[in-house]
């Protein structure tokens, strides 16, 4: 009974251990451990891994020659149950590298020109050819970049998100119509998005605007099954992602009010002050977390309302700003994640939801008591990103955990990559995590794997933060970039395949927007550069005559280790300017009646 007696494909990924030029089988180990043997035949073809726009690169009549020991390849291939076990004849192999120690996603500009490639993709299917006008502006894009009916809905979020995008790719590449996107957006979603609270003297945003023709009706509390008829912490939160990283550029002062008004809405209605952390959600009308009326999300706290708070903008303001309220926000945030939610001695996941009293919730809505393996990921990376600021031995150990665990329960050791959701317990009899819902693998979730154990390998060294890091890198390249369309798969299948049905086949939705793609660019390029390879890395700046306070611009692309990055060399409108803290990653910007353009050059202080 359940003999596999069939047929099947798949992929390995693995590394080379032995190649037989005599049979044309060569041996791989995967990271989980096995060792396949592979067998090439006459219609086997390979390649190497390519950036987004660059061409196809065959290297079929040189495979043979690059199967050498230790080289990391994808293998897709046919299994055939035979000989009381199988035949796997490979179809195509996949190379991420023309030596056998190189990877093509270390270059020093692999990220940068990926998210230029996604910025294009993005600029043209939500603006075409017209110029940048957010009336245009579509959530659900599809799979070949194209915008939904005239009646939709524009949401706060994702907006921000491709805020965010656009400006990240600026800080990368200094183009002017990615800046011109980010500035378009922020200013749209100030006009149309927020609510001033003269009363409370608070900023929060709307959920949401329903778009006919030349009206729009505003929507408030969220409408999404979740969070339905409730502000839930993460939509205001996010709200800010993409203005704050706007604001990293240009310092725009009304940025900066609104972000701060916005913050006095967390610390006054979401923060819970006996108890701690914050909550998840609010009741629309009496903005009391603690209402009847908000159901199962009364009194609740969770991943999203304490977590997410560092990476969508917390982080990002603190660097901006420099400002004490935001470094100790920043500081209360992960001192409540260390104190709360691991839970290894029930489960290898961290617990994410929470009553009032921080008691586990284990039967909410959707995710019961199950663990997103992304989540898990994300805060050993933004653990780590903090270590930088307050490095304490608590955020190294639960970092160090996560990374340690998740590999073996979340990562794919045969085929590469990071599962989704899981069940955090195993039933009597079961020797292995049960997906929740599927196998299937979401960009987001790989976007956490690379930026965890790219910044872990950075920070705390060593061999095996390094190969993750790798494998992780080398299965997103490999098999999100959509090299006919462009941007990024939404999901694929364990093996890779693309995953094409339902609203998993569009580039813009609810869940995708420009966030995590663009994130993962900017700061995958920051850690390979500064952290691992020691390369330098140009910076792009365009601060607005009344920005920043004293004049003063912050250029740490992100909370990096105390003394491990200095400023190199400084542009102001292409002329070389000296002006500058190099330890402190501070430039003195000049009087000007106009905006300036800066380039900044930031490197390691040490050789690596």
């Amino acid at each position: 009974m359940n003999e596999i007696g069939f047929t099947f494909s798949d992929t390995v990924a693995g590394y080379v251990k032995s190649y037989d030029r005599t049979t044309d089988v060569y041996v791989v180990t995967t990271p989980g451990g096995r060792d396949y043997s592979i067998k090439l035949k006459g219609g086997t073809y390979a390649q190497l891994v390519r950036n987004l726009e660059e061409p196809y690169q065959d290297c079929t009549a040189q495979l043979r020659d690059m199967l050498t020991p230790g080289r990391y390849l994808f293998t897709y291939g046919v299994y055939y149950p035979e000989g009381g076990s199988f035949t796997i004849e490979a179809q195509f192999l996949l190379f991420l590298g023309r030596k056998v120690d190189e990877y093509g996603f270390e270059q020093q500009d692999w990220w940068v020109k990926q998210v230029e490639s996604l910025g294009h993709f993005y600029l043209k299917a939500q603006f075409g050819n017209s110029p940048i006008d957010y009336k245009n502006y579509r959530t659900t894009i599809t799979l070949n970049g194209e915008k939904a009916a005239d009646n939709y809905r524009q949401e706060t979020d994702t907006i921000s998100r491709l805020v965010y995008g656009f400006a990240s790719a600026y800080l990368l590449t200094g183009e002017d119509a990615f800046l011109e996107g980010a500035e378009k957006g922020t200013e749209y979603l100030r006009e149309h998005f927020r609510f001033y609270d003269r009363d409370e003297n608070i900023v929060y945003w709307y959920h949401g605007i329903d778009v006919h023709g030349s009206r729009e009706d505003k929507v408030f509390a969220s409408e999404f099954g979740d969070d339905f008829d409730a502000i839930p912490a993460y939509e205001q939160i996010y709200a800010l992602a993409g203005p704050i990283q706007t604001y990293r550029v240009t310092g725009d002062p009304r940025i900066l009010s609104d972000a701060e008004m916005t913050v006095d809405l967390f610390d006054r209605f979401y923060l819970d002050k006996h108890k701690g952390g914050y909550f998840s959600h609010l009741d629309p009308i009496t903005l009391d977390a603690r209402s009847e009326a908000l159901g199962p999300n009364k009194g609740k706290k969770n991943w999203n309302s304490v977590g997410d708070h560092a990476p969508a903008y917390l982080i990002n303001l603190y660097l901006a700003t420099g400002e004490d309220r935001y470094a100790k926000m920043l500081e209360y945030t992960f001192d409540t994640i260390a104190g709360h939610f691991p839970d290894y001695e029930h489960s290898p996941f961290v617990q994410e939801k929470f009553h009032e009293d921080w008691s586990h919730d284990q039967t909410h809505m959707w995710q019961q008591n199950r663990g997103v393996i992304g989540h898990n990921l994300k805060i050993a990376w933004n653990l780590m990103r903090q270590y930088g600021l307050t490095p304490k031995q608590e955020y190294e150990d639960l970092a160090r955990k996560i990374a340690e665990v998740m590999p073996a329960i979340g990562g794919d050791g045969q085929r590469g990559g990071w599962y989704d959701v899981m069940e955090r317990m195993r039933e009597p009899g079961q020797e292995w995590n049960r997906f929740a819902f599927h196998d299937r693998k979401a960009w987001w979730q790989q976007e956490q794997g690379i930026l965890a154990y790219l910044i872990l390998c950075g920070v705390l060294g060593g061999d095996e933060f390094r190969k993750l890091s790798r494998e992780s890198s080398a299965f997103y390249n490999a098999f999100f970039l959509d090299h006919d369309d462009g941007a990024v798969f939404f999901n694929v299948l364990a093996s890779g395949i693309p995953y094409l049905m339902g609203t998993e086949r569009f580039k813009g939705s609810h869940s995708m927007s420009g966030y995590h793609s663009f994130e993962l660019c900017y700061l995958a390029q920051t850690y390979t550069n500064l952290l691992i390879t020691g390369k330098p890395l140009d910076l792009h700046f365009k601060p607005r005559p009344d920005g920043f306070k004293r004049r003063i611009l912050r250029v740490s692309p992100d909370i990096l280790p105390a003394g491990s990055i200095k400023i190199d060399q400084v542009w102001i409108d292409g002329v070389e300017y000296t002006d500058f803290d190099s330890a402190n990653l501070t430039v003195k910007l000049p009087a000007s009646d106009s905006d300036l353009r800066v380039k900044v050059r930031v490197s390691p202080t040490k050789a690596r």
